[in-house]
């Protein structure tokens, strides 16, 4: 091995040979051989940077370094231009890194001195070198002094080379001579350190780091300690850049020098080596308190090296707080490199100024309660693992002086929040939330720890402030007073209300509580942080901070002011901590089966039914005993006379300043309601399938809200249910509410007596109609029964029965969904359709024929059938059984059975006063027509046929459109027993109401615009629906019932108005489809009516043309088909 590397020596000397000899020639620089000093130079650096992996031999070295050190000795320094010098110095650098090891200390000395000097001004007259050139000095420096291990040891070497060869030259550079030269260094950095050449600065950063760790004296550290820090906090917090930020690395470079600075000049070690600080370990320490600090060792030194002394100390210690609280805004830097500096310099200065600095402690401890919750998982993993360390890794006496640290801090948290939510502090919220996040963080690692430790005073702590030792009084009453909650004006959810309670399966994995926002917080991460901060301290305390849960609970159900809302907001929180179930986010969907505690869990079910009573008791009516509002709250407005002219404002400001809005006793009352039912729902988390004994009391409360006006509070009730749901391990809240069904209509039929009584009771049962969906139908009898049981009694409440009969609709709709249709659509009547001319033919070959003669003898009685078949009179008898079994009613199932009893004590509902009413009937009965088979149905509707043709003529158009649909529907599925009442009853009334809609539209602002527009924009207005269902009840009236000639011409042209291309798209298709039958029926005149329309007929038919449709292109699709 050793003759392959002599081997590589010697090529590589080959190599450098044509390149030393010319350059030592030239090395008398001038104008005209610069450049070929250069391409020397460059040809060199390529050289032996490609042979960087070899250790270059002595010999070697010296060969090479020996035309360099002529160039130098025989030229100015401050004469060599900067090109030629730069490259001198990469070549240097590069020739360093391997005779680092064997150099001599003269040359090393020589060389120190060398890049000192280009580093800082040469001649003292202000001419630096260019950055690029002192970026080479630099770089050479570093090669010089930057620290080896053994592993890099060159082949040959004794062993421990690298310890022997850093000692002798830390003893050398601490010499008193070389003492000057190292703090010129020092101050020659700190120049270049602020350099705007980001190379440069980068490099002199290491450069100080090195230089202070390893090769300057304590004595000399501590006399550039105020320099140091001052000039590194500026680096650090860039106040030189144009950003006004400074970069990661380069943050972390300077906080580096500033850690390594602090330790060396005034760390613990140090100032008790020097008798400035007495270290006090075991009781002997004690014994000699009262005798001043000796030092340890000899303190004499260079009068430029400072002695530490106790008022030094202070002095310095008061000074480097300053400079220290100065960096708190790096604990925001955007980088994790500065973040994570900051977490090392935060975790060796506490570990080793314990005594030194003692008020600079909850200050670095911040630091890091701050980064272990910052969004870079791995600064927050350093940061946690910091605070451990320094907790767990350091003496008694330090652990316990940052303990007593720790909680203060968290009380003083507690204590100061009030104060920075009422002055709108966000970035303040943000920091004392995440302090005591972080806190409680700490107290849930160490807890595995052992007690001997005496890291569970953190926990007792936590277990003081939200327990009943009285610490929850010193802040609870504050912060509630400052916290105002008031609904989102944007509820952002994936699912909305309608979705669920049409029953659709998948969207109950999407619903989420509704965000609400507070009055004094003006961002969404300062509420976040509040909230996160309650559910860290549920976490941390878990069963001891029941109390402060218990005490919340308290206030929020019996006071009835603002403070109520807040209460229960924090209690909600408190026991998402400790029950470690998030209402937010994934929320149940991502918990295991999870055991607590029997007294966790006796609490919840008392607080689940005390919670559930808050919909048993009359609500206070807002508008006569609303919420109290506190008079400090907001300024009330002021009633005064103001005479003369109006005084001009002193602003720039266009619109008057309005004054700031009070959350309403309305808005109060809804969210007191959310906060309920959040907690109801984390009742059911928390129990899981031991919650179903206690829905008797809850099922009620959520469908109530479900059923609310207000979005924010139905959103929540329906957040609720699929909640308690999906907790209790049901597939889906139609199958939760389904299983206690009668829990359910329990608690609807005791708020329908007269006792107690609830408006919104029949909203409930309706929509907990519409949430278990088709499987309605086995409870639906009960339904049903209590329904017409209320009816009985309430009948001469209007909003009474309305909610009954929505309630009877949705059973009715249940069942039409369950039960298969016993109708089809009516088949076409061709039975008066003409098919087949050839008996006509006949009868006009012979009309003139004589007529054949006709016998009208009497012959007596004859039989009329043939003698043949009364011999077999017995077989005629099967026939009359089968006509008699085809006569006899079917047998009804129970849901038909439960619809012709609905259907039968409804029908005189058809006169009720109330217009809602009587649509609901109408459209019961078209569900119906579905369902019922006919012996059933057409009884009902050939008694309720008077009232129906009544209400065409209804006042209400939408009672109008109601009939319409229901005449729809019979036409479409019983068109035999609607026969003749189509064409004698309905289309003489259906025909003056085109008349009057035609009239109307004209009226309506939502009219279609334009010459001969015909019906409205939107296909939901009351008119469109009547449109197309008078559309559908005449196809299916061409379609199953014969028609006479002189009433399908009064059709066709009826009609014709829909088929124009300004009419909505649907109209234009429906008419269309009744054309299409009107032409299977008489063609030519629907060709005739068409044609004349359109003007393409002249003579008799011109007056039917009319220039305000345009319907050709609709003629054209007729005449295609």
């Amino acid at each position: 091995m050793a003759s392959s590397s002599d081997g590589r020596q010697q090529n590589l000397f080959q190599k450098l040979k044509p390149i030393c000899v010319p350059l030592l020639e030239k090395s008398q620089l001038t104008p005209v051989n610069v450049p070929t000093v250069l391409r020397l130079l460059s040809d060199l650096e390529n050289t032996l940077h490609h042979e960087s992996d070899l250790q270059l031999s002595a010999s070697l070295a010296s060969y090479v370094f020996y035309p360099i050190s002529t160039i130098l000795r025989r030229n100015a320094l401050a004469q060599v231009p900067d090109r030629v010098l730069e490259q001198v110095l990469k070549v240097l650098a590069i020739l360093c890194d391997s005779w680092w090891w064997d150099c001599e200390l003269e040359v090393w000395t020589q060389l120190f001195m060398l890049c000192s000097s280009i580093l800082g001004d040469l001649e003292g007259k202000g001419k630096n070198k260019s950055d690029e050139t002192r970026q080479a000095a630099a770089m050479c420096l570093l090669a010089l002094t930057r620290e080896r291990d053994d592993s890099k040891t060159p082949s040959g070497a004794a062993e421990r080379l690298f310890s022997t060869r850093i000692a002798s030259l830390r003893s050398h550079t601490q010499s008193v001579k070389f003492i000057p030269v190292l703090g010129q260094t020092i101050d020659y950095l700190l120049t270049t350190s602020k350099s705007r050449h980001r190379p440069l600065q980068h490099v002199s950063l290491r450069l100080l780091d090195v230089i202070v760790r390893v090769y300057a004296p304590n004595g000399l550290v501590a006399s550039v300690l105020p320099g140091v820090i001052s000039t590194m906090s500026r680096v650090a917090l860039g106040t030189q850049e144009s950003t006004g930020r400074a970069s990661g690395d380069i943050v972390a470079g300077a906080l580096l020098v500033m850690q390594n600075t602090v330790v060396i000049s005034i760390g613990d070690a140090a100032c008790i080596a020097d008798g400035a600080v007495r270290s006090l370990v075991d009781l002997e320490d004690l014994v000699h308190l009262n005798r001043p600090p000796s030092p340890t060792k000899d303190t004499a030194t260079a009068p430029y090296l400072i002695t530490r002394t106790p008022s030094w100390v202070q002095a310095s210690a008061s000074q480097l707080h300053i400079a220290l609280n100065a960096l708190t805004p790096l604990v925001y830097h955007p980088t994790a490199a500065a973040l994570t500096a900051l977490v090392n310099m935060a975790k060796e200065v506490l570990s080793t100024t314990s005594l030194t600095l003692p008020q600079s402690q909850p200050l670095l401890l911040s630091w890091l309660l701050s980064l272990s919750n910052s969004s870079y998982p791995r600064v927050a993993d350093a940061a946690c693992t910091s605070l451990l360390h320094v907790l767990t890794g350091s003496p008694t006496n330090v652990r316990q002086v940052l303990l007593q640290t720790l909680m203060h801090i968290s009380k003083e948290c507690m204590n100061s929040l009030p104060i920075s939510i009422a002055s709108q502090a966000d970035a303040r919220i943000e920091h004392i939330a995440g302090h005591v996040e972080a806190i409680c963080h700490l107290a849930m690692s160490t807890s595995d720890l052992p007690k001997t430790i005496g890291l569970s005073s953190i926990s007792d702590t936590l277990h003081y402030i939200l327990g009943p030792g009285g610490g929850i009084e010193k802040w609870g009453w504050t912060l509630l007073s400052v916290l105002q909650f008031k609904p989102s004006p944007v509820s952002i959810n994936p699912v909305s209300t309608s979705q669920l309670l049409e029953g659709n399966p998948n969207a109950v994995g999407g619903i989420t509580f509704p965000e609400v926002t507070l009055k004094n917080v003006l961002s969404g991460s300062a509420t976040d942080s509040l909230s996160r901060m309650f559910r860290a301290l549920g976490r941390a305390s878990g069963d001891h901070c029941l109390y402060a849960v218990e005490w919340f609970v308290k206030l929020g159900l019996h006071s009835k002011s603002n403070v109520a809302v807040s209460a229960l907001w924090c209690a909600v929180r408190l026991l998402e901590g400790v029950s470690s179930i998030p209402l937010t986010g994934d929320g149940f969907q991502n918990q295991g089966v999870t055991s607590y505690s029997k007294h966790l869990e006796k609490f919840i079910r008392s607080l689940t039914r005390e919670v559930a009573e808050l919909w048993t008791v009359e609500p206070a009516d807002p508008s006569t005993s609303p919420l109290e509002v506190r008079e400090d709250d907001e300024p009330l407005p002021r009633t005064e006379v103001v005479k003369g002219v109006k005084a001009i404002r002193l602003t720039l400001d266009i619109a008057e300043p309005r004054p700031p809005t009070t959350p309403t006793a309305n808005d109060q009352m809804l969210l007191h309601r959310t906060f309920s039912l959040q907690l109801l729902a984390l009742g059911a988390g928390i129990l899981q399938a031991r919650f179903t004994g206690l829905l008797i009391h809850v099922i009620y409360p959520v469908l109530h809200s479900i059923v609310s006006p207000n979005h924010h509070c139905s959103l929540s009730g329906m957040a609720a249910l699929a909640f308690i749901a999906n907790a209790t391990s049901y597939a889906s809240p139609g199958s939760l509410l389904l299983s206690h069904f009668d829990y359910a209509l329990d608690g609807v039929s005791r708020r329908l007596n007269r006792r107690w009584f609830d408006v919104d009771a029949t909203k409930v049962l309706a929509a907990l109609v519409r949430l278990v969906g088709s499987d309605i139908v086995e409870k639906a009898g009960d339904v049903v029964e209590e329904c017409f049981d209320r009816l009985d009694e309430y009948h001469g409440y209007e909003v009474i029965v309305e909610g009954l009969m929505e309630v009877i609709g949705e059973v009715i709709k249940a069942i039409e969904t369950d039960e298969p249709h016993v109708h089809d659509e009516v088949a076409e009547d061709h039975s008066q359709l003409v098919r087949d001319l050839q008996p006509l033919f006949e009868w006009i070959v012979h009309r003139n024929d004589a007529p054949l003669e006709y016998d009208d003898t009497d012959y007596g009685p004859a039989p009329h059938e043939a003698w043949g078949d009364l011999k077999h009179g017995g077989q005629d008898e099967p026939r009359t059984v089968e006509r008699e079994e085809d006569s006899a009613e079917p047998v009804l199932t129970s849901a038909q059975s439960l619809t012709k009893q609905m259907v039968s004590r409804s029908i005189h509902f058809l006169t009720y006063g109330s217009p809602v009413v009587r649509a609901r009937i109408l459209s019961l009965l078209t569900s119906a027509t579905l369902v019922m088979p006919d012996s059933a149905l057409l009884p009902s509707i050939h008694q309720a046929w008077p009232f129906i043709l009544n209400r065409l003529n209804d006042q209400e158009l939408f009672v109008v459109s109601a009939a319409a649909e229901l005449i729809e529907a019979l036409a479409s599925h019983v068109g035999n027993f609607m026969g003749r009442r189509i064409w004698d009853d309905i289309w003489p009334r259906f025909h003056s109401i085109l008349k009057k809609l035609e009239v109307a539209d004209g009226q309506s602002a939502l009219a279609r615009r334009g010459y001969g527009a015909v019906g409205t924009e939107s296909a939901y207005t009351t008119s469109h629906r009547l449109y197309r269902s008078i559309i559908k009840t005449m196809t299916a009236a061409v379609n199953g019932v014969y028609m006479q000639d002189a009433a399908g011409w009064d059709v066709i042209l009826a009609f014709r108005r829909f088929l124009h291309h300004g009419a909505h798209a649907e109209l234009q298709m429906r008419a269309r489809e009744l054309y299409t039958a009107l032409s299977k029926g008489n063609e030519d005149a629907v060709w005739l009516a068409l044609m004349a329309t359109s003007g393409r007929l002249t003579g008799d038919a011109t007056f039917l043309k009319e220039v305000r449709w345009d319907i050709d292109e609709n003629i054209l699709l007729l005449l295609n088909k």
